[in-house]
């Protein structure tokens, strides 16, 4: 007998669930298949893949050196899925695509838009969330790939520059710092004493913030720490502190005249957004076709 797909969806569901009766539900078997088909994934390797601690089933380390070559086996199969269903067009089954926020939120959905008459990604399954957990998911196959907007440094990754990001400094058109001095130039010390607002650790834009600011301001002393740029561009426009976001996600607020932009002594800042996947794999013709679309993309 050979290593079967299904015992390693097996594997891989008691991994992430943490027990058979919850695996077995992932994977549609009962209890007693899923436990079943453990026990022979485990004979044929002639190890035990994890520690049995009472009812609990611990990782251990024979397991964690098959599991990123069974997600692999799995998404590889899963791509051959999709690549040869024949809904192939734009109904068919489609790319699992994971976007950091400022560009899940403002660029993803317009090059999706724009692509959609060509069945170049089927039905495109598209989760936002911060450059960590998408370059998580990316690195353990869950997501075919990832649009992000910080630094990946797994080394299991594929990261390819993509697109220059502006970077803006906006207030509150009414916020202290333009009161009694002169608003058309910000001075580097009045930035320093200014209270910031932020993303949360792990943000592509936290990291990229920090890494445009912190060479002139040394630190930046914070009014609030929030999930999204949205909700950061909602506080400064209502006075909370300054902010220093992407221009596609001030636009709008600048154009209503609910944010004004600084104009200071720093250098021109901004950031590089990235394409990644992982380096084992499998490129689909449609992944090669959508990751073609990004590479020509323009903002």
């Amino acid at each position: 007998m050979s290593i079967s797909l299904k015992q390693l969806q097996v594997f891989v569901a008691i991994v992430e669930s943490g027990s058979t009766a919850a695996a077995a539900q992932q994977v549609f078997l009962s209890q007693s298949a899923a436990s079943a088909s453990l026990n022979e994934l485990e004979a044929l390797l002639r190890t035990n893949l994890f520690d049995r601690v009472g009812k609990r089933l611990v990782l251990n380390d024979n397991g964690r050196t098959l599991l990123p070559q069974a997600r692999q086996m799995i998404d590889a199969a899963a791509t051959m899925a999709r690549q040869f269903n024949t809904g192939n067009g734009a109904e068919g089954p489609g790319l699992h695509l994971g976007a950091s926020t400022t560009i899940g939120n403002y660029v993803l959905p317009v090059i999706l838009a724009q692509t959609a008459s060509r069945g170049t990604v089927g039905r495109p399954v598209v989760t936002i969330a911060n450059t960590a957990d998408i370059a998580d998911a990316v690195v353990n196959f869950r997501l075919d790939m990832g649009l992000v907007e910080g630094p990946c440094h797994q080394s299991d990754l594929h990261v390819e520059p993509w697109l220059h990001d502006e970077l803006l400094i906006v207030a509150a058109p009414d916020h202290a710092i333009f009161r009694g001095g002169d608003a058309s130039r910000v001075k580097t010390s009045v930035l320093r004493d200014a209270k910031w607002l932020l993303r949360e650790p792990g943000s592509g834009t936290r990291e990229a913030v920090e890494h445009a600011l912190l060479p002139h301001l040394h630190e930046l002393r914070t009014a609030g720490e929030f999930g999204s740029a949205e909700a950061i561009k909602h506080a400064a426009a209502a006075g909370m502190g300054l902010a220093c976001l992407s221009r596609l996600v001030v636009r709008d607020l600048l154009t209503m005249g609910r944010l004004v932009e600084l104009r200071t002594a720093l250098p021109p800042l901004g950031r590089h957004f990235f394409l990644i996947h992982h380096r084992a794999k499998v490129l689909s013709t449609r992944l090669q076709g959508f990751l073609q679309i990004c590479r020509q993309w323009q903002t």
